[in-house]
């Protein structure tokens, strides 16, 4: 399955259109569910305080408390994820230093293939202030419908508290600010 991963950032990187062609299972868009994934609740104090969860074990990821979530599934090993992380966390600073913005949304990492122990050289190698998940087994993934990484999903919470599809993409981005007034365009946030 690691294999899957890095040939689906070698093909993102030469052909970006083609990125999701050949999930095994539906990826959701804009406008369907997100599905009830759940994620181990992080070590790291701040990142407990960060999402807004007490419970220990795991939690469904519909308890972060937040209006938009922001998900990119990556990978250690993808060179176009290890690329973009820089614009990643100026995107966190963007929302985290935006009093209006501010615990409105949220950003994880959900790491496909990626170990606890990956997951830690990831995020300190690219100094990433948002909490990252591991996803070993691809459990994850393929709830999702094992899309190839970088993928970018944003979600907005509904009133019955699940979370809808606003953005769903393959790739990365150039410019944290122009991604985060398409999250803001696409969500009704202002």
């Amino acid at each position: 399955m690691m294999k899957k991963v890095l040939v689906g950032c070698l093909i993102g990187t030469i052909f970006p259109g083609v990125l999701d062609l050949h999930a095994g299972n539906t990826i959701p868009r804009k406008g369907d569910p997100f599905p009830a994934v759940n994620l181990p609740v992080p070590k790291n104090p701040s990142d407990l305080t960060y999402l807004g969860v007490s419970e220990t074990g795991s939690f469904v990821i519909t308890k972060i408390r937040t209006k938009i979530l922001i998900v990119e599934i990556y990978s250690m090993y993808c060179t176009i994820c290890q690329k973009i992380a820089p614009e990643l966390n100026e995107l966190y600073r963007l929302v985290e230093e935006n009093p209006e913005l501010r615990g409105q949304i949220k950003i994880i990492g959900i790491g496909a293939g990626d170990s606890p122990y990956e997951v830690e050289v990831y995020r300190k190698t690219h100094k990433t202030p948002f909490p990252l998940f591991p996803d070993k087994d691809f459990t994850i993934h393929k709830a999702i419908g094992e899309v190839r990484a970088p993928f970018f999903f944003a979600m907005k919470t509904k009133e019955d508290g699940t979370y809808e599809v606003i953005y769903s993409e393959a790739g990365g981005f150039k410019d944290a600010r122009s991604f985060l007034q398409t999250i803001l365009d696409a969500s009704g946030l202002k």
